[in-house]
């Protein structure tokens, strides 16, 4: 009695198998592997159906013998055929997500470039637009400077004249961090020591920054976004981690490049950065973005009290 209400079950599944397989047929590619699979199991059925008949017949289970061997062998075939072919579902799902994946870099990197080319239109735009005006202006106050004046015109002229040169200072800042010229002219390394250098001017958080580049230059792609992602999460540090230490570390090792960071914080919440990295704010939706716009790989370790530890790794070839 249990054999039989086991090959009941059984032919039943065989059933489901089948209508699971017929719902694969209509909505994937390569269908062949399915309708050859979907074959298989109608066939496991029947033999099924077939050897529960002598529980419910006088048919003799010898005199289907023939019978279950021919229909063993065009089992097997269909399942070893289907089997073999439905690689070509998996080959398929490979193309699509290498070219999801491409599409996605590119789309990215179109987005970066852009930026970059909006940073650079802007900044050129205030150096050369702003710049020679304020500079005229200079002029014509250190020229009114000459003149002899009262106390009062002459404290007016030279608060002038103060702020005037802050300006000129702040428009050079300003378009720097727009589009930093050092980066353009002289690589990575050498824009990330300048940047950091004027922070540590301020006494207010150290950063060190060790690296085995020297003069070496990358793809200009690679560099504007490794320098961004570094200062990003410098910015990142300053406002929000109440750190006074920063640890930096900027590596070549063949043809990868190595970004560790660390810095003395109090850290944050990894799981809410973890679980929804493009709303994890703190600016780590743009590091994200970026990293991934060059197929790199990037880890965020912290904890609350504990600091803030980057590890970032990025092919330097064309790949």
């Amino acid at each position: 009695m249990i054999l039989q209400v086991l090959l009941v079950v059984t032919i039943i599944l065989q059933f489901f198998a089948v209508g699971v397989a017929i719902k694969l047929t209509k909505v994937t590619k390569f269908n062949f592997s399915w309708i050859l699979l979907t074959i298989g199991f109608v066939l496991m059925a029947i033999r099924g159906l077939a050897e529960f008949l002598p529980f419910i017949s006088n048919l003799n289970r010898q005199e289907l013998g023939d019978f279950y061997v021919w229909i063993g062998v065009i089992i097997s075939l269909s399942f070893a055929i289907g089997v073999f072919m439905i690689q070509r579902i998996f080959k398929y799902m490979k193309r699509v997500e290498d070219s999801r994946r491409l599409t996605e870099k590119m789309f990215l990197n179109a987005i970066i470039q852009a930026e970059e080319k909006e940073r650079k239109r802007f900044a050129k735009d205030l150096h050369d637009g702003l710049g020679p005006l304020l500079s005229t202006v200079k002029m014509s106050v250190s020229a009114l400077a000459q003149i002899e004046h009262d106390k009062n015109s002459k404290e007016i002229v030279t608060n002038t004249e103060m702020v005037i040169n802050e300006a000129i200072k702040s428009l050079k800042e300003i378009s720097d961090n727009l589009s930093p010229h050092v980066l353009n002219n002289f690589g990575l390394i050498r824009a990330l020591r300048n940047f950091t250098n004027k922070i540590n001017t301020t006494k207010a958080i150290h950063i060190s920054l060790d690296s085995n580049l020297g003069n070496d230059r990358f793809n200009q792609n690679i560099e504007v976004v490794l320098y961004r992602v570094v200062c990003e999460l410098i910015n990142n540090t300053i406002k929000h981690s109440g750190a006074k230490q920063i640890q930096i570390s900027l590596n070549q090792l063949e043809d990868k490049l190595r970004i560790s960071y660390h810095d003395d914080g109090k850290g944050f919440d990894k799981k809410i950065l973890m679980e929804q990295p493009s709303s994890g704010g703190m600016g780590f939706s743009n590091i994200f973005s970026r990293i991934n716009s060059l197929k790199g790989d990037i880890q965020v370790e912290t904890e609350q009290g504990k600091g803030t530890m980057v590890y970032i790794k990025v092919n330097t070839n064309d790949e």
